[in-house]
């Protein structure tokens, strides 16, 4: 299927041209470790299918600041994949000038080279647009043609992502980009009557805009995490040490005042588990959300609210769920988080997880093979939810 009326890699002839193609191999390494390379294994399909072209990828890592910084290399990056690959690839040490350009020319179709992390260059991410449209115009220039694979980066305007599509002819989607567009769009055409969204993490005023997005589109939208909190005390609740920054509490109460927004469908926790630490001790209560302690910190939803939850999620016919319910990286706290996994896991219905600590929750959790669809870019699906499209989806040439 088209992307949102955008040209795919299965749209046009890219054989023997010298491509760029971006990608998101933002991946968690320790120590020169890859410690999760599911990113580099969900843009094998597009490498795959352009393997009659000179493919060069390139990919933002971690947040330098403009500035090279050997700990924020892509090259385990080039490593994994070559393993993947079962053949060489190539590591450039920039991602822009001469070297780059020699590289790319003395390619043949079926090379693979990985450029260096684009966020070594401050222009990359620069909100002056002729510094970033000048560095797009350098990246792009060796190469005939661009493919955007990076869902998970495409809802910034980063050189890389938009500027460089309005440069390189054709500019067109990858395989990973078009699944995870179809799944969205899945996701967004199902009937209000079961659609059931979950969202959970630490800040209300990030999730502002798709919070108002599902709430209208959903017949539910259960809040947890921080989130929850941050509600809470909006409405004159003590809620302890709870995190709760002054944004979040300020979206919360824009939301609550809004009279636009029905909030009857929103269900907040109706328990949560507190924790008290002092030096190295600890005390844990299980209390209603109504008695939360001075000095105390709410760190999971109760197992009251769990069963809740999960009812509403078992009996969904589409769910969506970002965030998790509470500090689930942290045993025991991780109870509602694993609960609520695991009922996404065994809902019939149609099920979307919506990348970043979501992800690693089902996977810890050993449920991530029973989601339908587990996107690779937390913040682009909510962008995605809440606009329709994503910068890096609009720059792409159009379909007719």
């Amino acid at each position: 299927m088209p992307v949102m009326g955008r040209l795919t890699i299965g749209d046009v002839d890219l054989a023997g041209k010298k491509v760029l193609c971006r990608v998101d191999f933002n991946v968690p390494i320790k120590g020169g470790v890859i410690t999760d390379d599911t990113r580099i294994q969900a843009a094998l399909p597009t490498i795959q299918a352009l393997s009659g072209t000179v493919l060069a990828l390139c990919s933002h890592f971690g947040r330098p600041k403009g500035k090279v910084d050997p700990a924020q290399s892509l090259k385990p990056c080039a490593a994994r994949l070559s393993e993947l690959l079962g053949k060489p690839v190539t590591f450039l040490d920039d991602c822009v000038g001469d070297t780059v350009a020699a590289a790319v020319a003395a390619a043949r179709p079926g090379d693979v080279l990985l450029l260096e992390n684009t966020r070594f260059h401050a222009e990359e991410e620069s909100k002056d647009e002729a510094a970033r449209a000048k560095f797009a115009a350098q990246l792009a220039a060796p190469f005939e043609a661009y493919v955007n694979d990076a869902f998970g980066s495409s809802h910034r305007k980063h050189a890389s992502v938009y500027d460089v599509a309005a440069i390189l002819k054709p500019a067109v989607a990858g395989l990973l980009m078009e699944k995870e567009v179809a799944a969205l769009h899945k996701l967004m055409s199902q009937p209000q009557q079961g659609f059931v969204a979950l969202l959970g993490g630490a800040k209300v005023d990030d999730k502002i805009g798709v919070l108002r997005a599902l709430l209208a589109r959903c017949e539910k939208v259960l809040v947890g995490g921080a989130m929850a909190w941050a509600f809470f005390k909006a409405r004159g609740y003590d809620i302890g040490a709870s995190l709760s920054t002054p944004e979040s509490l300020a979206a919360a109460r824009e939301l609550i005042d809004d009279p636009a927004v029905d909030l009857s469908r929103m269900l907040l926790p109706t328990d949560c588990v507190m924790r008290f630490r002092w030096g190295s001790g600890r005390q844990i209560k299980a209390v209603p959300v109504t008695m939360m302690r001075p000095g105390w910190s709410a760190v999971d939803i109760g197992a009251c609210t769990a069963a809740t939850f999960c009812a509403e999620v078992l009996a969904a016919k589409a769910v969506f769920w970002n965030g998790p319910m509470g500090l689930f990286e942290v045993p025991p706290y991780d109870m509602g988080t694993f609960a609520v996994a695991h009922a996404v896991a065994d809902c019939a219905g149609y099920t979307v997880v919506g990348g970043g600590d979501s992800i690693a929750a089902v996977e810890q959790a050993g449920v991530a093979d029973r989601i339908d669809h587990i996107s690779t870019g937390g913040g682009a699906s909510l962008e995605f939810i809440e606009f329709g499209s994503l910068p890096g989806i609009d720059a792409l040439n159009p379909e007719n």
